[in-house]
Protein backbone atom coordinates (compact mmCIF):
# COMPACT_ATOMS: atom_id res chain seq x y z
CA UNK A 1 0.00 0.00 0.00
CA UNK A 2 1.49 3.25 -0.85
CA UNK A 3 1.68 5.33 2.37
CA UNK A 4 2.77 9.58 2.69
CA UNK A 5 5.93 9.58 4.18
CA UNK A 6 7.51 13.18 5.42
CA UNK A 7 11.13 13.58 5.76
CA UNK A 8 12.51 16.50 7.79
CA UNK A 9 15.77 17.74 7.12
CA UNK A 10 15.75 15.40 3.65
CA UNK A 11 17.59 17.17 1.63
CA UNK A 12 21.37 15.64 2.38
CA UNK A 13 22.67 12.86 4.29
CA UNK A 14 20.65 10.47 6.39
CA UNK A 15 17.52 12.43 5.44
CA UNK A 16 18.08 12.43 1.70
CA UNK A 17 18.94 9.01 2.04
CA UNK A 18 15.49 7.42 4.49
CA UNK A 19 13.59 9.65 1.95
CA UNK A 20 14.88 8.06 -1.17
CA UNK A 21 14.85 4.45 0.61
CA UNK A 22 11.04 5.13 1.18
CA UNK A 23 10.20 6.17 -2.47
CA UNK A 24 12.03 3.32 -3.60
CA UNK A 25 9.59 1.47 -1.42
CA UNK A 26 6.80 2.80 -2.91
CA UNK A 27 5.68 5.67 -0.82
CA UNK A 28 4.69 9.51 -1.60
CA UNK A 29 7.37 11.52 -0.16
CA UNK A 30 7.27 15.02 1.67
CA UNK A 31 11.46 16.70 1.61
CA UNK A 32 11.21 18.82 4.47
CA UNK A 33 14.69 21.69 4.02
CA UNK A 34 15.36 24.60 6.26
CA UNK A 35 17.33 26.35 3.50
CA UNK A 36 19.19 24.82 1.13
CA UNK A 37 16.43 24.85 -1.71
CA UNK A 38 19.05 23.67 -4.66
CA UNK A 39 19.96 20.25 -2.20
CA UNK A 40 15.99 19.73 -1.93
CA UNK A 41 15.35 20.15 -5.48
CA UNK A 42 18.15 17.45 -6.38
CA UNK A 43 16.49 14.89 -3.99
CA UNK A 44 12.93 15.62 -4.75
CA UNK A 45 14.06 15.71 -9.20
CA UNK A 46 15.71 12.14 -8.48
CA UNK A 47 12.67 10.58 -6.62
CA UNK A 48 10.14 12.23 -9.36
CA UNK A 49 12.79 10.50 -12.07
CA UNK A 50 11.43 7.21 -10.59
CA UNK A 51 7.67 7.81 -11.00
CA UNK A 52 6.60 8.46 -7.57
CA UNK A 53 5.19 11.32 -6.49
CA UNK A 54 7.13 13.81 -4.49
CA UNK A 55 7.11 17.43 -2.76
CA UNK A 56 9.48 19.93 -1.16
CA UNK A 57 9.02 21.94 1.44
CA UNK A 58 10.46 24.41 3.45
CA UNK A 59 10.00 25.47 6.73
CA UNK A 60 11.87 25.85 10.38
CA UNK A 61 10.41 22.36 12.35
CA UNK A 62 11.80 24.19 15.73
CA UNK A 63 9.04 26.69 14.84
CA UNK A 64 5.64 25.57 16.15
CA UNK A 65 3.43 28.04 13.72
CA UNK A 66 6.44 26.63 10.79
CA UNK A 67 5.04 22.99 11.42
CA UNK A 68 1.82 24.25 10.95
CA UNK A 69 2.04 25.09 7.81
CA UNK A 70 4.21 22.22 6.63
CA UNK A 71 1.85 19.81 8.08
CA UNK A 72 -0.96 21.53 5.78
CA UNK A 73 0.36 21.98 2.79
CA UNK A 74 1.89 17.94 2.20
CA UNK A 75 -2.04 16.71 3.58
CA UNK A 76 -3.46 19.01 0.71
CA UNK A 77 -0.73 18.12 -1.76
CA UNK A 78 -0.14 14.38 -0.67
CA UNK A 79 -2.49 13.34 1.58
CA UNK A 80 -2.24 12.91 5.73
CA UNK A 81 1.29 12.21 6.54
CA UNK A 82 1.73 8.73 7.55
CA UNK A 83 5.39 8.09 8.28
CA UNK A 84 7.04 10.62 9.73
CA UNK A 85 10.65 10.71 9.93
CA UNK A 86 12.16 13.33 12.12
CA UNK A 87 15.72 13.38 11.01
CA UNK A 88 16.68 17.38 11.10
CA UNK A 89 19.49 18.01 13.52
CA UNK A 90 22.15 20.61 14.09
CA UNK A 91 25.46 20.59 16.03
CA UNK A 92 27.03 23.43 17.93
CA UNK A 93 29.71 21.38 19.49
CA UNK A 94 32.19 22.84 22.72
CA UNK A 95 32.85 22.34 26.08
CA UNK A 96 29.91 22.78 28.78
CA UNK A 97 32.34 25.66 30.40
CA UNK A 98 32.49 27.52 27.47
CA UNK A 99 28.96 26.92 25.82
CA UNK A 100 26.92 30.00 25.13
CA UNK A 101 23.37 29.75 25.87
CA UNK A 102 22.38 30.04 22.76
CA UNK A 103 24.37 27.17 21.05
CA UNK A 104 22.30 25.03 23.82
CA UNK A 105 18.59 26.46 23.29
CA UNK A 106 19.69 26.05 19.23
CA UNK A 107 20.35 22.41 19.11
CA UNK A 108 17.40 21.67 21.56
CA UNK A 109 14.95 23.38 19.45
CA UNK A 110 16.32 21.98 16.13
CA UNK A 111 17.11 18.33 17.48
CA UNK A 112 14.20 17.96 20.09
CA UNK A 113 11.10 20.57 20.22
CA UNK A 114 11.10 19.40 16.66
CA UNK A 115 10.47 15.68 16.96
CA UNK A 116 7.52 17.30 19.33
CA UNK A 117 6.14 19.67 17.20
CA UNK A 118 6.14 16.88 14.36
CA UNK A 119 5.19 14.35 16.23
CA UNK A 120 2.11 15.53 17.60
CA UNK A 121 0.83 17.19 14.37
CA UNK A 122 1.43 13.67 12.75
CA UNK A 123 -0.24 11.79 15.33
CA UNK A 124 -4.17 13.31 15.50
CA UNK A 125 -4.59 11.81 11.32
CA UNK A 126 -2.50 8.28 12.48
CA UNK A 127 -5.15 8.02 15.32
CA UNK A 128 -8.05 8.53 13.22
CA UNK A 129 -6.94 6.34 10.95
CA UNK A 130 -5.31 3.79 12.75
CA UNK A 131 -1.99 3.02 11.26
CA UNK A 132 1.01 5.10 12.30
CA UNK A 133 4.92 4.79 12.27
CA UNK A 134 7.21 7.62 13.26
CA UNK A 135 10.83 6.88 13.51
CA UNK A 136 13.06 9.38 15.13
CA UNK A 137 17.11 9.88 14.02
CA UNK A 138 19.08 9.90 17.67
CA UNK A 139 22.52 9.28 17.66
CA UNK A 140 25.05 7.00 19.63
CA UNK A 141 25.90 10.22 21.24
CA UNK A 142 22.31 9.83 22.77
CA UNK A 143 23.43 6.61 24.16
CA UNK A 144 26.52 6.93 25.69
CA UNK A 145 27.36 10.81 25.51
CA UNK A 146 30.47 12.30 23.85
CA UNK A 147 32.78 14.96 25.20
CA UNK A 148 32.20 18.73 23.94
CA UNK A 149 28.66 17.64 22.56
CA UNK A 150 26.76 17.83 25.74
CA UNK A 151 24.01 20.10 24.22
CA UNK A 152 24.00 17.88 20.91
CA UNK A 153 23.75 14.20 23.06
CA UNK A 154 21.34 15.56 25.49
CA UNK A 155 19.25 16.51 22.73
CA UNK A 156 19.88 12.80 21.18
CA UNK A 157 18.86 11.28 24.43
CA UNK A 158 15.79 13.23 24.56
CA UNK A 159 14.73 11.79 21.73
CA UNK A 160 15.26 8.30 23.10
CA UNK A 161 13.08 9.33 26.16
CA UNK A 162 10.37 10.36 23.90
CA UNK A 163 10.28 7.74 21.41
CA UNK A 164 9.88 5.49 24.44
CA UNK A 165 7.32 7.43 26.27
CA UNK A 166 5.00 8.21 23.12
CA UNK A 167 5.30 4.34 21.84
CA UNK A 168 3.78 2.99 25.19
CA UNK A 169 1.16 5.80 24.84
CA UNK A 170 0.13 5.27 20.68
CA UNK A 171 0.80 1.33 21.04
CA UNK A 172 -2.46 -0.02 21.40
CA UNK A 173 -3.76 2.72 18.30
CA UNK A 174 -1.72 1.09 15.55
CA UNK A 175 0.98 3.54 15.81
CA UNK A 176 4.62 2.40 16.23
CA UNK A 177 7.15 4.56 17.35
CA UNK A 178 11.15 3.79 17.32
CA UNK A 179 14.46 5.81 16.87
CA UNK A 180 17.59 4.82 15.17
CA UNK A 181 20.74 6.12 16.75
CA UNK A 182 23.57 6.24 13.81
CA UNK A 183 27.29 5.75 14.38
CA UNK A 184 29.84 7.46 12.68
CA UNK A 185 28.02 8.00 9.13
CA UNK A 186 30.03 10.17 6.09
CA UNK A 187 27.48 13.13 6.17
CA UNK A 188 28.16 16.82 5.85
CA UNK A 189 28.13 16.53 9.68
CA UNK A 190 31.70 14.29 9.50
CA UNK A 191 33.37 15.25 6.59
CA UNK A 192 34.60 18.56 8.57
CA UNK A 193 36.13 16.29 10.88
CA UNK A 194 40.34 16.27 10.76
CA UNK A 195 42.09 12.85 9.04
CA UNK A 196 43.57 12.07 12.73
CA UNK A 197 40.03 11.96 14.04
CA UNK A 198 38.44 10.11 11.13
CA UNK A 199 41.35 7.22 11.62
CA UNK A 200 41.03 7.41 15.41
CA UNK A 201 37.20 6.84 15.24
CA UNK A 202 37.43 3.94 12.50
CA UNK A 203 39.47 2.26 14.72
CA UNK A 204 37.11 1.71 17.16
CA UNK A 205 34.47 0.93 14.82
CA UNK A 206 34.38 -2.84 14.81
CA UNK A 207 33.75 -3.26 10.93
CA UNK A 208 36.80 -0.68 10.45
CA UNK A 209 35.08 2.55 8.72
CA UNK A 210 31.94 4.98 8.52
CA UNK A 211 28.63 4.01 7.57
CA UNK A 212 26.77 5.44 4.48
CA UNK A 213 23.86 6.81 5.25
CA UNK A 214 21.67 4.35 2.63
CA UNK A 215 22.41 1.85 5.36
CA UNK A 216 20.96 3.67 8.24
CA UNK A 217 17.92 4.46 5.74
CA UNK A 218 17.35 0.73 5.35
CA UNK A 219 16.85 0.04 9.06
CA UNK A 220 14.63 3.59 8.66
CA UNK A 221 12.34 1.48 5.85
CA UNK A 222 12.13 -1.29 7.51
CA UNK A 223 10.76 0.60 10.72
CA UNK A 224 8.38 2.34 8.44
CA UNK A 225 6.89 -1.06 6.67
CA UNK A 226 4.57 -3.39 7.65
CA UNK A 227 6.74 -5.49 8.35
CA UNK A 228 8.08 -3.64 11.67
CA UNK A 229 4.13 -3.58 13.04
CA UNK A 230 5.53 -5.34 16.20
CA UNK A 231 7.99 -3.13 16.64
CA UNK A 232 7.82 -0.28 18.81
CA UNK A 233 9.44 2.21 21.38
CA UNK A 234 13.20 0.28 20.52
CA UNK A 235 16.56 2.27 19.77
CA UNK A 236 18.10 0.31 17.01
CA UNK A 237 21.51 1.88 16.80
CA UNK A 238 23.91 1.95 13.60
CA UNK A 239 27.28 2.14 14.50
CA UNK A 240 29.31 -0.73 13.08
CA UNK A 241 29.77 -2.01 16.69
CA UNK A 242 31.09 1.11 18.03
CA UNK A 243 29.34 0.90 21.44
CA UNK A 244 30.39 -2.73 21.84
Amino acid sequence: MTRVALVTGGSRGIGRAAALELAARGNRVAINYAGNAEAASRVLDEILATGVEAIAVQADVGDPGEVGRLFSEVSDQLGPVEILVNNAGVTRDGLVLRMDVADWDQVMVTNLRSVFLCSKAALRPMVRSKWGRIISISSVAGVAGNAGQANYAASKAGVIGFTKSVAKEMGSRGITVNAVAPGFIDTDMTNDLSDDIREAASASISVGRFGLPREVASVVGYLASDDAAYVTGQVVVVDGGMAL
